[in-house]
């Protein structure tokens, strides 16, 4: 298709076929910033400074205050996509959206209660545990779809590319967007419940006196010593020689993000606990969920002040 391609000026717009008014919108967004080469130079260059600025500014915050900086990327990681949604009227995405905020706030309210039922921790865990591995399919499956594309097995099914690489996309997005989302979430979660159960503190020593025997996550009993395979679920024991419930330390470091034993926060080896190969990407994943979390909260919100210094500036 040749964008500089005449239009029929006579044509009424209704009758144009779509390329004709991609091709006109083409060229009147063409005259409209002709000889404007000086202010495009101009608006790129705020948009450098800007990011570079913001990324030392968030950087900073980061160190100096983690806990506040933790809690504004939480909110605007998960209300921006959102506004962001209703401004597009994207229906699906809120629909999802409202189900997952329904379901975790009620999670969270069981998390925070005081004093915590003995079946909150693994309520929580399995939740989040479901939210991530979730988060983690449909990244695999929004890959395979595009890899697919790339290969041109559409052609196969008579679909166009542009479709299977749109549906390979949203995948990619569902399953970052919410796992980015719940991994914060359940940190969050994760300090609540532990706090209240009364074996960790974030500062210091724990307030209790951990017993033989039990969980120092969840508070509940150890049914099965380690060496023994058990029905339901089985013990695991860290270097420091305090033991869990297989499932509550993997969400402890998996899904709340903490490398420390909850009693005497020494040091995890996450490489000796996940020695499976298979278990080993849920680590990797964790930190690409990471860089995922400055890209969602925070580019939206740069982009938008870079737009608010654009039109002070009277630049389009």
């Amino acid at each position: 298709m040749n964008l500089h391609e005449p239009v029929d000026p006579n044509k009424p717009f209704d009758e144009l076929t779509p390329e004709e008014k991609m091709r006109l919108e083409h060229i009147k967004m063409y005259e409209k910033h002709k000889g404007h080469e000086s202010m495009h130079m101009e608006m790129v260059l705020i948009l450098f400074v800007t990011l570079i600025i913001a990324q030392i500014v968030l950087v900073e915050w980061k160190k100096r205050h983690y806990r506040s900086y933790s809690l504004m990327t939480l909110l605007a990681l998960w209300i921006i996509p959102f506004v962001l949604s209703l401004r597009s009227q994207y229906w699906r995405f809120i629909f999802f959206w409202l189900i997952f905020s329904c379901i975790t706030g009620l999670v969270m309210r069981k998390a925070m209660r005081k004093p915590i039922s003995g079946t909150t921790p693994r309520l929580v865990y399995k939740w989040f545990y479901f939210i991530y591995k979730l988060s983690y399919g449909l990244g695999i499956i929004g890959y395979i779809v595009m890899m697919f594309t790339f290969f041109g097995v559409n052609f196969i099914f008579n679909q166009p590319p542009h479709t299977w690489m749109d549906v390979g996309l949203l995948f990619v997005f569902y399953g970052l967007y919410y796992g980015v989302l719940g991994r914060d979430i359940s940190e969050i979660c994760a300090d609540k419940m532990a706090c209240h159960v009364g074996y960790y503190t974030p500062k210091g020593i724990p307030t209790r006196h951990l017993e033989r025997n039990v969980c120092a996550v969840c508070g509940n009993q150890l049914l099965t010593d380690v060496n023994e395979s058990g029905v339901i679920e089985n013990t695991y024991k860290l270097t420091c020689d305090h033991v869990f419930h297989e499932f509550c330390i993997r969400g402890w470091c998996i899904v709340g993000k903490k490398q420390t034993c909850p009693y005497c926060k020494e040091k995890v080896d996450l490489k000796k606990m996940f020695c499976n190969p298979w278990e080993r990407p849920h680590v990797l994943y964790g930190q690409l969920l990471d860089w995922i979390r400055w890209l969602v909260a925070w580019q939206p919100l740069i982009l938008f002040i870079v737009q608010g210094i654009n039109w002070m500036l009277g630049l389009e």
